[in-house]
């Protein structure tokens, strides 16, 4: 397991940092990145990058995620989560499940959310959390994100409700959480939390560090949780090279390229005739309508990468 994605499913009481540090002992790699965290409390799905993945990590980052979750109301706290200090308390009677929907609903679209005070975001190289800790006014700016669906699964019961939530990568569910609160007047903060998909990759698929562990060391397949470097799946397109073309593209230089979809500026996945995954590069020219265009090499990867 030198160069691929792992698909880690956290438990919760570790951080991600933690995941990774146990995964490079694991698979006794150092070069380990993830693509976003979880809170401590959090579990789910990590997508890890190792060895030569750790320079795709960027295509990663920005993946669209699923998260599955609950909500307990009558009661805010300072980290809008379940681990935080209790800031105020406020009677759920009378609360409807029509009006938590509606409330829902409203939260969906593209809008600038402020993240939680104690959060892993950075202001001058100090996290948020660190500033509020110290009891230090933390500044919060606001950050455009996307929510493609906040619903209601189950009904309100024992102050609770079960949420499905699908969104753009950097929003906040604890910010969501505090949010509906205030939208139905009773408060409210984040009771549990599971990321259950990051773009393609599913939660299903994964698996704990302590499963990978027994299964390495009982000489067992990792798959599906573990894809090799040549079978990364990226967000656009695939192109086949020939010979020649791979020289070039291994040399840093353009090639021409037929049956070559998307537009200008667009990221292209190059494989040789081996299908070895062997650069990724950028349209820079469209020649015509007929799928031909110049691809510049960004990441070129040495031969046999995978």
């Amino acid at each position: 397991m030198q160069n691929g994605l792992l698909l880690i499913d956290k438990e919760p009481g570790m951080t991600s940092h933690d995941a990774v540090q146990k995964v490079r002992r694991v698979v006794r790699q150092k070069r380990v990145g993830h693509t976003g965290t979880l809170d401590p409390d959090a579990t789910g799905l990590l997508v890890l990058t190792l060895g030569k993945a750790t320079r795709l990590t960027r295509f990663f980052i920005q993946a669209p995620k699923v998260y599955e979750g609950t909500v307990r109301f009558g009661t805010s706290t300072d980290t809008y989560d379940a681990d935080g200090e209790v800031t105020l308390e406020r009677p759920i009677d009378g609360l409807e499940v029509s009006a938590i929907r509606e409330a829902m609903a409203a939260l969906e679209g593209t809008y600038e959310q402020m993240p939680p005070p104690y959060c892993a975001k950075k202001i001058n190289g100090v996290r948020y959390y660190e500033l509020a800790r110290r009891g230090e006014e933390v500044p919060l700016e606001p950050k455009e994100v996307t929510v493609y669906g906040f619903e209601l699964v189950g009904d309100l019961a024992d102050g609770q409700i079960a949420f499905r939530l699908s969104c753009s990568s950097g929003t906040y569910a604890r910010s969501l959480a505090h949010q509906l609160g205030e939208a139905v007047g009773t408060g409210a903060h984040l009771s549990s939390l599971r990321r259950r998909q990051v773009g393609a990759f599913q939660v299903e698929s994964a698996l704990t560090v302590e499963e990978l562990a027994r299964r390495l060391g009982a000489g067992e397949p990792v798959e599906p949780a573990w894809i090799p470097f040549d079978g990364v799946p990226l967000p656009f397109a695939e192109v086949m090279t020939d010979a020649q073309q791979e020289r070039r593209l291994m040399h840093g230089q353009t090639v021409l390229l037929r049956d070559l979809a998307g537009e200008e500026g667009d990221w292209v996945k190059l494989v040789n005739r081996r299908h070895e995954f062997i650069a990724v590069g950028t349209v820079i020219e469209r020649i015509g309508g007929g799928g031909v265009g110049v691809v510049q090499p960004k990441i070129v990867f040495a031969e046999g990468a995978g």
